[in-house]
């Protein structure tokens, strides 16, 4: 390695990670990396899961460390899930300590006796939360201009899963905070496995830094920021590429028969078993166990402590299966994985790359996913999904729209952090959140409302947002998150997990309540719905919960691909006779689809149903064109994914004659919002009401595929 850029580490980084690590050789993404990060560049690194991302980032920073003389509290390092910096942290703390540095964990989940050691005597490398950083930034205990004033890097993992929502705002207004208060500009490092558009998602992580910038490949070559924005960028680096993974396709029609097929295929391997809401996780795990299954379960509502014995015990085993939402996902290390089964399809390209990469990480073996159908449409789904990675289409990282409700928070958390600020220097503080449009009104609002108090241009918090959001030393301010209320589950001394009021609503004919959490059926005893706990024991009868849907809306290149598998086009992958079977069924009953060449929607006709519009173009598109085309619509029917329901009678002809009059309407139409979906948005409260609205209707907006819509041929089917 001495003829490479592993030379240019510090020397006792390069003795490391021969002597300690044994490794013969960095990976790809590893050597390419070592000499934009010690130049100081901002930086994107993308490879598959267990690529390396993390050694590539912090091998370089530990250099800098070191040769630089970084002392103090120098690099942040960045995750969205806790159980992903506590999977990360022996590592860290292992390759700290080969320079006499150390490595820290600091998030909710940590005593307050550790924090308070934490602050009184920093790491060199924090690993944390946005939300832990908030409230550092807030809490009285710490001294933040003290601990902040040698940071130096900022680490972000898993960048993607920020970017796409609103917590990837707020993690740009913390950063932006910390950088005023550092007096520096801090180097960002971005690791991300799945993204479509990475020179984007480095402007966005950036923020405006005239740092130089590298987008860091596991190829033998970094690339400067330009690349095309079209969704397909770096695709190849993601699985379409030269070592095809093991992708098979498979109708089994129910949960119940998916664990058949679970419990005699693939005996003796270790399996993790993706499904997309809690509620089948559930279903799934008595159902394995019913078959004698060794299976463990996985996911956001269990507790840490449930989790972390399943993930442990998992990683520990063999032939055994754990069930899992997206929890698992990520980083997080559960072993070395036999096989990734997908029950039904995920709704991202981004997220069955995250999935696939679980696998294939011991030499000779190689990255594989089955997927189970539990019916006809995620059978389609599924079909549409491979089709686009096929293609190597990876869905860009686009950040919400018009973060107005951040900004308020941001305003709120920054005057909380500092006590008092002139108001003219508050923009100063937030980055490119300063320069959303409408943030100048936000500031208003805050101070015409309540929230915060104006004394002759001296500010301060208000009445109001001690009213709104002070309980608990301002908690709900350090989160971004909007999420059900929660009951917690206990059983004897212990904590289960969580399962929102729902759950408790259904009883057995019998009359007891009985619930299904981490696979097991628990009999209610007792609710005290003032403390918000529940109290169990376990039972013999068949338990279910419920939570609230959190799918997500159709994009539209998912939507076209749908179509294209109506029209004949499936991926180059496994399909059993089953899914083959299905397929074939499901053109029957929609044969109107044309693969021919162009852009094409359908009007299909039938005489005992309402026309429907079969337009392929996504969830917002759809709603933007029922909202704009009026009075063809038909009220009363949902808006869908790929087609829009209209008035009986309506034909082609009423159809192309009101679109090409309103073409040019219908393409900045954006759905009606009412009052009540605004509340959706945490924070909403600080931000005007018509702001509120305009920010939901844009993020609901997908103009490209409407005016696709507007553009293309509509097919008359009369059926």
């Amino acid at each position: 390695m001495s003829d490479s850029a592993f030379s240019d580490l510090d020397p006792a980084v390069q003795y490391h990670v021969v002597n300690s690590l044994r490794w013969p050789a960095l990976r790809p993404l590893q050597e390419a990396a070592i000499r934009p990060l010690l130049a100081g560049h901002d930086a994107l690194l993308l490879a598959p899961t267990a690529g390396g991302k993390t050694e590539a980032a912090m091998l370089p920073l530990l250099s800098r460390m070191t040769g630089d003389g970084w002392r103090g509290l120098s690099v942040l390092y960045v995750c969205p899930l806790r159980a992903l910096l506590n999977n990360l942290e022996p590592r860290l703390s292992a390759m700290c300590g080969w320079l006499g540095r150390r490595a820290a964990v600091w998030h909710g989940d940590v005593a307050d006796s550790v924090k308070r050691r934490l602050a009184a005597d920093p790491p060199e490398v924090l690993l944390t939360t946005p939300e832990s950083i908030e409230a550092m930034l807030l809490s009285a205990r710490v001294d933040h201009r003290w601990l902040f004033t040698d940071l130096r890097a900022v680490v972000v993992d898993e960048v993607h899963a920020f970017a796409g929502d609103d917590r990837g705002w707020h993690l740009l207004g913390v950063l932006a905070r910390l950088t005023r208060l550092a007096g520096r500009s801090l180097q960002r490092v971005g690791l991300s496995a799945t993204v479509g558009n990475p020179d984007a998602l480095l402007d966005w992580l950036a923020n405006g830094s005239t740092r130089p910038r590298t987008v860091v490949r596991p190829a033998d070559e970094t690339v400067d920021v330009d690349a095309s924005p079209d969704g397909a960028a770096g695709a190849q680096a993601f699985g379409a590429g030269a070592a095809a993974p093991g992708i098979e396709l498979d109708h089994v029609g129910s949960v119940a028969n998916a664990a058949l097929v679970i419990a005699r295929l693939h005996q003796g391997e270790k399996r993790l078993v993706f499904c997309d809401s809690r509620s089948q996780a559930e279903e799934l795990t008595v159902a394995l166990r019913g078959l004698g299954v060794r299976v463990h379960v996985s996911h956001s509502s269990l507790s840490r402590d449930e989790r972390h014995q399943a993930e442990t015990a998992f990683a520990t085993s063999t032939n055994c299966v754990i069930v899992a939402t997206s929890t698992l996902e990520l980083g997080i290390d559960v072993g070395d994985l036999d096989r990734v089964i997908q029950i039904g399809a995920p709704a991202t390209v981004a997220s069955f790359l995250q999935r696939l990469g679980r696998t294939g990480r011991r030499a000779g073996s190689r990255r594989n996913t089955l997927f189970l159908a539990t019916s006809r449409n995620s059978l389609w789904r599924a079909a549409a999904l491979t089709l686009l990675w096929q293609r190597g289409y990876v869905e860009p990282v686009i950040p919400p729209a018009l973060p107005r409700h951040i900004v308020a928070q941001q305003i709120l958390g920054l005057i909380l952090q500092e006590r008092r600020l002139v108001r003219s220097d508050i923009f100063e503080w937030l980055g490119a959140l300063a320069r959303t449009p409408g943030a100048q009104e936000v500031l208003a609002h805050l101070a015409a409302s309540g929230f915060v108090i104006d004394s002759g241009g001296l500010v301060s918090i208000g009445p109001r947002a001690e009213a709104e959001f002070g309980r608990r030393f301002f908690l709900d301010l350090t989160s971004v998150f909007t999420s059900e209320p929660m009951l917690a589950v206990v059983w004897g001394r212990g904590t289960l997990g969580h399962l929102p009021p729902l759950a408790f609503t259904a009883r057995t004919q019998d009359g007891p309540r009985v619930v299904l959490l981490g696979g097991r059926a628990w009999k209610v005893d007792h609710i005290d719905w003032r403390k918000r706990r529940v109290w169990v024991e376990p039972s013999e009868f068949r338990g279910r919960s419920r939570w609230s849907s959190d799918s997500r809306a159709m994009s539209c290149a998912l939507a076209r691909a749908h179509h294209d598998v109506l029209a004949g086009q499936t991926a180059d992958v496994a399909m059993s006779r089953r899914a083959v079977h299905a397929l074939d069924e499901l053109r029957e009953k929609y044969p109107f689809a044309d693969g021919g060449p162009g852009e094409r929607t359908y009007l299909v006709r039938d005489a005992a149903a309402p026309p429907v519009w079969w337009t392929f173009a996504g969830f917002a598109a759809n709603s933007a064109l029922a909202a704009g085309l009026g009075e063809l619509v038909d009220p009363d029917a949902a808006v869908g994914d790929l087609r829009v329901r209209l008035h009986p009678h309506v034909t082609a002809a009423d159809l192309r004659g009101m679109i090409d009059r309103r073409s040019a309407d219908l393409v900045v139409a954006r759905p009606d919002i009412d009052d009540d979906a605004v509340k959706g948005l945490k924070f909403s409260a600080a931000v005007p009401g018509e702001l509120g609205r305009q920010t939901l209707a844009e993020r609901l907006a997908d103009p490209g595929a409407v005016q696709a819509c507007v553009r293309a041929t509509i097919r008359d089917v009369v059926r």
